[in-house]
């Protein structure tokens, strides 16, 4: 036990914040912004493909499917390789290993953010955008104003889950030299030699701390919108109540 205590001691700014200020910053934060950044950029791709599958252009839900299944098709390795060799040779010149993987991160969790979009606008009522246009309002004005806002906030615990996955997901920078968690981790254990175990257990514990916490944080949302959706229900039902009586006693 006493060893884990050494090791945060001696190496916790490391494993927090990497070189930072004398270096890159790399470690946890780096670990927390590139997944942040990776979910921020993502998410207009997603919703724009997640829109883009329910089209009413045949060609525009061809071309956002074929995305999706593509992207999801492949390991997320693959993805990091073809970022790393193809973004390159299409801007002309060599990006950071940290750029690579945003890119790789927005491109590859774009994918699954699209389908999230897609199961919450799926899952409203169809005559809400009916009842939207028969008021005359336009197509772009009733997903923006009616179909968007409820599909996303139903889609909230799913997006704080994806969070999860992408911070899971970054792990994988270190094969490109990106210095988050577990490269720092890996300079650590350099360092030391013989204590692997004690090294990688406190970053698994880390990520373990960090993931539950948002996990927990996924499934108060979920409570919550499913308590709203329920009061919502209890609150039309007794609305309507009333209106059913009057109207049978009258007849």
């Amino acid at each position: 036990m006493l060893d884990f205590f050494t090791i945060l001691h001696d190496n916790g700014m490391l494993l927090l914040m990497g070189q930072y200020p004398n270096g890159p910053l790399g470690g946890l934060l780096c670990t927390l912004v590139i997944s942040l950044l990776g979910i921020v950029f993502a998410f207009p791709v997603g919703l724009l493909l997640g829109l883009a599958r329910l089209a009413s252009w045949r060609w525009l839900r061809i071309f956002a499917a074929c995305w999706v299944y593509l992207v999801r098709g492949v390991p997320l390795m693959m993805v990091v390789f073809w970022t790393y060799f193809c973004v390159p040779l299409l801007i002309g010149h060599n990006i950071s290993g940290f750029s690579t993987m945003l890119c790789t991160l927005v491109i590859y969790e774009s994918a699954y953010i699209a389908e999230i979009v897609r199961g919450g606008i799926q899952s409203l009522p169809s005559g809400q955008y009916e009842a939207s246009r028969a008021l005359g309002m336009g197509h772009i004005k009733t997903l923006r104003l009616v179909i968007l806002p409820q599909a996303l906030y139903n889609t909230l615990p799913s997006l704080v889950s994806q969070l999860v996955s992408i911070i899971k997901d970054s792990t994988l920078g270190y094969v490109i030299n990106v210095p988050e968690l577990t490269f720092a981790a890996n300079q650590v254990n350099n360092q030391l030699l013989t204590k692997p175990f004690q090294v990688f257990a406190i970053v698994a514990l880390g990520y373990y701390i960090i993931n539950s916490s948002l996990t927990w944080l996924a499934n108060r949302l979920e409570r919550n919108i499913a308590n709203k959706r329920l009061n919502q229900r209890t609150d039309e039902a007794n609305v309507t109540a009333p209106l059913v009586l009057t109207k049978s006693q009258s007849q």
